[in-house]
């Protein structure tokens, strides 16, 4: 029985070099996790193109973690901003805790979840009776330092969208519960995805997701052959085709964790920061958050090439991706939103292009 479970446990994940076409889902995610700060991503595109397969393979690829031992919260042993109350008060009072490595972990959330499912519950007869917080943790305890991912987002209450929202940007989770609250850490990735023609997210809750992706299913005869073969390959010997991989997998881990660790290093030109907020203006955007969001994705996709200095290249590169869901819509405009962003970007930029 338990070497049954130990073996779907540690199911193989295709492997995410070898995922063909779809760059655009592929780098997006990639920015998030070298700087999940960025505020995570929300995926929109056709059924069947591949959007779970690529979330579950990035998590698979990403290095591993130090984490407090048997801790529900995914405690990291050293930062603060990491770890749970318990675990902080311990290191005050100079106790050792037991580290351990684990993978980061994709938590999915199911479509009919409760609230008290996402965010934990407190037990308050324990509580009144025996003086303890009783707390059972939620999936947002499980996903702090990994990826939260929420398909078909868009027929999400949107009362749990503002509660996943809100915890992504700060960070933390609350639980209050008759006058007894609880707050543990909550950093994670938010990663949503859906079909458009199911349904649209509210504007004010598309704007809260970091960056946007648009994916489409492949037209071309021969790529489209490739894909269905490697997948066909990759179920009938998983092992084999990973092997085949691991080379490339091994490379792209490298590179992530070598931008993680170049990011701090990286920085923006002032006069580059000014032209930023300049296209956000000049699009309408509301509020600052595209220009932030652009700002850090540009220094993440520098650190993703290497360098410490980002470029108007490295600008361009993102600031679709960054901007696109936050313009208005106008029924009677034509040109696509894309395509609108690089336009503006094209005449904020013209003269360092």
């Amino acid at each position: 029985m338990i070497t049954n479970l130990t073996k779907k446990k540690e199911r193989p994940v295709f492997p995410f070099t070898a995922i063909v076409g779809q760059e655009e889902m592929k780098l997006t995610l990639s920015l998030n996790v070298i700087d999940p700060k960025i505020g995570g991503v929300i995926i929109m595109g056709d059924r069947g193109t591949g959007k779970s397969t690529t979330i579950r393979a990035i998590t698979d690829i990403l290095p591993e973690m130090e984490v407090v031992q048997d801790d529900p919260f995914n405690s990291h042993p050293y930062d603060y901003e990491l770890m749970s109350e318990e675990i902080r008060l311990k290191l005050e009072k100079g106790e050792t805790v037991p580290v351990v490595k684990k993978k980061v972990a994709m938590i999915d959330l199911p479509l009919g979840a409760t609230e008290d499912r996402v965010c934990g519950t407190i037990d308050i007869e324990k509580a009144l009776t025996e003086g303890v917080k009783a707390f059972e943790p939620g999936l947002l305890a499980k996903a702090n330092r990994g990826i939260l991912y929420v398909d078909e987002v868009n027929l999400l209450d949107d009362h749990l969208v503002d509660i996943l929202l809100d915890s992504a940007a700060s960070g933390w989770n609350t639980v209050e519960r008759e006058g007894i609250s609880i707050r543990h850490p909550a950093r994670f990735v938010l990663v949503g995805s859906g079909n458009p023609e199911e349904g649209e997210l509210r504007p004010q809750l598309l704007d809260r997701f970091g960056m946007h992706s648009e994916i489409r299913t492949v037209r071309d005869p021969e790529l489209r052959v490739q894909i269905v073969e490697q997948r066909s390959s990759f179920d009938s010997d998983p092992q084999e085709c990973l092997e085949q991989y691991r080379i490339q997998q091994d490379e792209f881990k490298s590179m992530i964790t070598k931008a993680q660790e170049l990011l701090p290093q990286v920085t923006l030109d002032y006069k580059l920061r000014v032209k930023i907020s300049q296209v956000c203006g000049e699009l309408d955007v509301d509020g600052l958050r595209g220009d932030i969001v652009t700002n850090r994705a540009a220094k993440a996709y520098a650190a993703y090439n290497g360098r410490v200095n980002v470029t108007v290249d490295d600008i361009q590169s993102v600031i679709t991706m960054c901007l696109r869901h936050r313009l208005r819509k106008d029924p009677l405009e034509t040109i696509d939103s894309g395509d609108k962003v690089q336009k503006v970007f094209e005449e904020v930029f013209a003269d360092l292009l």
